[in-house]
């Protein structure tokens, strides 16, 4: 990593596994790993020094509620969230932002389901009118709904940023059965998130999904359809021809743009008013969605 990141908690419920930009996770048992999502917040693929408070348990509550959602459309590595059983100096700490999931091979790929125009693939589309080498139609304006879903992987990266690429090239790095496999079901997830955040009031604009091996069967693993992995748009606000808010850390990142930082840690301090704007986006995602 490129800060010196250390781990939220100190835990006794297993050995510390890997300290990730905005997760914790330790090994528990043999098949087992448990899973803390913390308050730390990156952008410019830097953690910054500031966390937002709270952040980790809304990205534990929203993943949770998804996995049970979806799990008909393909398992995932949730078992169950710990408990004072697991160990009797279990904090609170650990019950609200942690879960027990499945150890799994981890498939380095992000597999990532757009349904509208922004971002790096609004970038790429006005200059030669694709996005991850898939041609789409002329004419299409910032944030314009797209006629189908497309499938757009990138790489994986535990440093740095994760680098675009095309199908073909997903093929040639995992194969082309396991490839059309991780379309379909990555396609499948976002229509049946998307269809139901509608009726909440929410757009799912774009999303990435990691996956997992498990005996043989691919899993979804990490996070799922949180705001630090999705692109959510109020349905009331969404005005296609320019940038729209979402529910969440644009805020911060928009805010580091009026500064003088050269993207290099460390970052410069956040404003309280940032932080609690950017709480409140993430926090309004998890009761629009779960309500």
């Amino acid at each position: 990593m490129s800060n010196n990141i250390k781990p939220l908690i100190k835990t006794d419920l297993g050995d510390l596994w890997h300290v990730g930009k905005v997760r914790d996770t330790y090994e528990v048992g043999s098949d087992h790993l448990l899973m803390i999502s913390t308050d730390r917040i990156s952008a410019f693929d830097i953690v910054l020094n500031d966390p937002i408070p709270g952040k980790g348990t809304i990205l534990t509550e929203l993943s949770k509620f998804w996995f049970k959602k979806l799990s008909n459309i393909v398992n995932n590595h949730f078992v169950r969230i710990p408990t004072i059983n697991d160990n009797s100096n279990i904090t609170d700490e650990e019950i609200n932002r942690g879960i027990i999931v499945k150890k799994a091979n981890r498939i380095d790929i992000e597999c990532v389901v757009r349904g509208y125009l922004a971002g790096s693939g609004w970038k790429e589309y006005q200059k030669s009118k694709t996005v991850c080498g898939i041609q789409l139609d002329d004419g299409l304006i910032e944030s314009s709904k797209l006629n189908e879903p497309i499938f757009t992987p990138s790489t994986k990266e535990d440093e740095g940023h994760d680098e675009n690429i095309s199908f073909e090239v997903m093929t040639s790095m995992v194969g082309k059965e396991l490839s059309e496999k991780l379309r379909k079901i990555s396609l499948d997830l976002y229509k049946a998130a998307s269809d139901y955040a509608l009726t909440k009031n929410i757009i799912i604009a774009d999303t990435k999904f990691e996956f997992g091996i498990v005996n043989d069967e691919i899993i979804l693993i990490d996070e799922v359809l949180t705001p630090d992995s999705s692109r959510f748009w109020d349905v009331d606000d969404y005005e296609p021809g320019k940038s729209q808010d979402s529910f969440d850390k644009q805020i911060v990142r928009d805010w580091l743009e009026t500064t003088d930082w050269n993207k290099e840690p460390p970052s410069p301090d956040l404003p309280e008013q940032i932080m609690t704007k950017t709480y409140e986006r993430y926090k309004s995602a998890l009761e629009k969605l779960t309500s």
